[in-house]
């Protein structure tokens, strides 16, 4: 499964729903998109590196931006940004779950909702 940031920073903030999805998948992944949120969402270098270990220890694989990935980005923006208000980030997202065949796990339903080849999973953290 590839889990989307919103999914990451609940876990790291201790959301026991959070972690317990990404515990219940032995094969987890992230888009390097995902990764670089992450990095400039921290505070400062401590952070960094709890997020750095975060991702090691659960096994994390990040999957790189390829030109598939970018090619299927551009078509998502061109076809939903209008309607659903898709940015360049979900974009790339969806786009590396859609190219390696995962699912994505994601509270960014209102994004990700009228994309048919994205097989995805809604978070629905604690607080909703």
């Amino acid at each position: 499964m590839l889990f989307d940031t919103d999914v990451l920073i609940w876990a790291l903030h201790g959301s026991e729903k959070a972690a317990k999805e990404i515990d219940d998948d032995d094969n987890r992944f992230i888009s390097a998109v995902n990764y670089m949120e992450l990095m400039q969402g921290a505070r400062d270098k401590r952070e960094q590196t709890l997020i750095k270990q975060f991702l090691s220890a659960l096994d994390f694989t990040i999957l790189p931006i390829t030109e598939a990935v970018s090619h299927r980005a551009m078509i998502l923006i061109e076809e939903h940004a209008l309607k659903s208000g898709i940015r360049l980030a979900d974009a790339l997202v969806f786009a590396a779950a859609c190219e390696n065949s995962l699912t994505l796990c994601s509270a960014n339903e209102k994004h990700f909702r009228d994309i048919a080849s994205l097989d995805a999973k809604v978070f629905v953290p604690e607080n909703r």
